[in-house]
Parts: structure tokens; C-alpha cells; sequence
């Protein structure tokens, strides 16, 4: 748009040379009104402005520095949304310190920014626990529940001790004598079939319960070792008829009672049991005595 001055002299309008963007169009008339002296700044603007800056940089600077997560969570945590109540029910064998470690709780943690999900994922990979569930409890509490895992027996591999589910699956490396009580069952595979294994012997009830080890001897048989010492040695197959035979031998002559290192029931058709070194020379002894004796008795006689 034009507008004719006084003489007829044309005047350009400075916006109908070439129309500027409506958003510059105010900035040039913000612009002109400060020259003008139409427009008053206000008394503290440059420290606004300042303030304003500092605060843009900052931020600008958090979000580059991957920063503002952070920064968030301890605002929130500052307004009272820190995690100052952590409730946890069934946990027997695992403590809450490990739990706090797990999760990385601290003073500064903020239960708005705790994923429930995530935290129980994390619980889950502790050794124990076989289920768990978060809820989060506003302004400040986290309520965890755990379902933890069952001890059946003692695996030992080696010279490695660990603690084993019914199932065979390890739990943990056994740390104390609280679990003593357990079964142990010694060598390579031998924790897939403990429960398989000691269920067949549950029959001979007297004689489970003098068992101290289950001996799983190259994948394919056991030996027990009783409370005494004494070792049983068991075929691979018809694993019942050596234990009937074990339990007669234990009722007529208290064989596990006898000063004996081994029961020998892999053959079918007999039975051999192997005497301890110091009852092996007592017998080879009483043999010899017996020897002389006879021959004595024979010497008279023929005197």
C-alpha cells in the first residue's frame, strides 16, 4: 500500500515494499516503539533476561549431558516423593539390604520415577526369589512381596557345594550350616535325579534315614554312605530287590552295626561286604589263633 504526501509526492509504506511475516512484522514494530521511547522497560528486566539465559543454558546443557532424568527425580524426591518406606513381605532367605542394593534405593530415589516393572524384573534375577510383585504407595512408600524358592538337597560338584530345588535347577552356593539337615547328593548329574532317586527309597524308611550321602557313581549307579561310615553299593537296575536284601541283612544280623567298610549288593545272586582295615587284621588274627590252636589240639592227640 502507498499514500500520497503533501505536493503529490508519493510515500512508500515500508511494509508494502515487500509484506513481512507477521511474526518480524511485530518485532519491527516492538522494535520502532522502543525507539520511539513508547514502550517503558520495566526497572528489573535485564536481571530477569539474566536470570532467564542462566536457566535456558542450564537446562540446554542438562538435556546434552543426558542429566535431566536425574535432576528430575531429585526435584521430586525434594517435594516429598522420596522412597522413605520400603515394605517387604516374604522373604525369607533374602534380606532387605540385598533387596535395597538390587533396586539401587537410596535417599535420593523418587517413587514417581520408579518403575514397578522394571524393579520387579531385577528382583527376579535375585537368587531366591522365584516370584515378586511392586506397587507403588504415594507419596513415599514401595510395598514388595516375594514368593521364594524351595531348598530340597545339597549338590555337591567337585569341590563345590550348592543348594538345589526339587527339580534339580541350583539356587545358590551353599554359604552355612543352616541347610546341614538337607540330603547331599554327590557327583556330575547327580542333582537331575535326587528326587527321582531317594523316592525309591523311601519304602525302607529305617535305613533313608542313617543316609548321609547319595553317591551317584559315572551317571549310571549310587552308593550310600550310612551315618557309620559304612558305604552301600547298589546296582544300576532292580534298585528294590538290593534294598529288601540290604533291610533282611540289617534285621538278622545288624550288618550296618558291624565293623564293616562296604555292602556290596550289585550282584544279583550274593551279597559281599568288606571289612575295615582294623577289622581285618582282628580277623586274620583270630584266624591264626584258631590255626594254632588246632594244631596244638592235633599234636596232643597224636602225642
Amino acid at each position: 500500500m502507498a499514500y500520497h504526501g503533501l505536493g503529490g509526492t508519493v510515500v512508500p509504506d515500508p511494509e508494502a515494499a515487500g509484506v513481512l511475516p507477521r511474526p518480524v512484522r511485530r518485532v519491527f514494530r516492538l522494535a520502532v516503539s522502543l525507539a520511539n521511547g513508547r514502550v517503558a522497560i520495566p526497572r528489573f528486566a535485564g536481571i530477569v533476561g539474566a536470570a532467564v539465559l542462566f536457566a535456558s543454558t542450564g537446562l540446554y546443557g542438562m538435556v546434552l549431558g543426558g542429566h535431566t532424568g536425574a535432576v528430575a527425580e531429585a526435584t521430586t524426591s525434594a517435594i516429598g516423593f522420596s522412597i522413605d518406606n520400603v515394605k517387604v513381605s516374604g522373604n525369607l532367605q533374602t534380606s532387605e539390604i540385598d533387596i535395597l542394593q538390587q533396586l539401587g534405593l537410596d535417599g535420593s530415589s523418587s517413587v514417581v520415577f520408579l518403575s514397578a516393572a522394571n524393579a520387579r524384573q531385577k528382583l527376579m534375577d535375585l537368587p531366591w526369589v522365584e516370584n515378586a510383585e511392586v506397587r507403588k504407595v504415594y507419596p513415599n512408600t514401595v510395598e514388595i512381596k516375594l514368593s521364594e524358592r524351595t531348598a530340597y538337597g545339597i549338590w555337591q560338584h567337585g569341590d563345590e557345594l550348592s543348594l538345589i530345588e526339587k527339580d534339580g535347577k541350583v539356587i545358590a552356593p551353599l554359604r552355612d550350616n543352616k541347610f546341614a539337615s538337607l540330603p547331599l547328593f554327590v557327583g556330575d548329574g547327580a542333582q537331575l535325579e535326587a528326587a527321582a532317586f531317594a523316592e525309591q527309597l523311601s519304602n525302607w524308611p529305617d535305613i533313608q534315614s542313617r543316609i548321609t550321602a547319595y553317591i551317584c557313581v559315572g551317571g549310571r549307579r549310587w552308593d550310600l554312605r550310612m551315618d557309620n561310615g559304612v558305604v552301600v553299593r547298589l546296582p544300576e537296575e532292580n534298585i528294590a530287590r538290593a534294598m529288601h536284601a540290604l533291610s533282611t541283612l540289617e534285621q538278622d544280623q545288624q550288618v550296618l552295626e558291624r565293623d564293616i567298610q562296604t555292602v556290596d549288593l550289585r550282584l544279583p545272586d550274593r551279597t559281599t561286604i568288606q571289612l575295615t582295615a582294623d577289622a581285618a587284621v582282628r580277623r586274620d588274627k583270630a584266624v591264626a589263633d584258631r590255626a594254632k590252636m588246632l594244631k596244638k589240639q592235633m599234636m596232643e592227640k597224636g602225642a
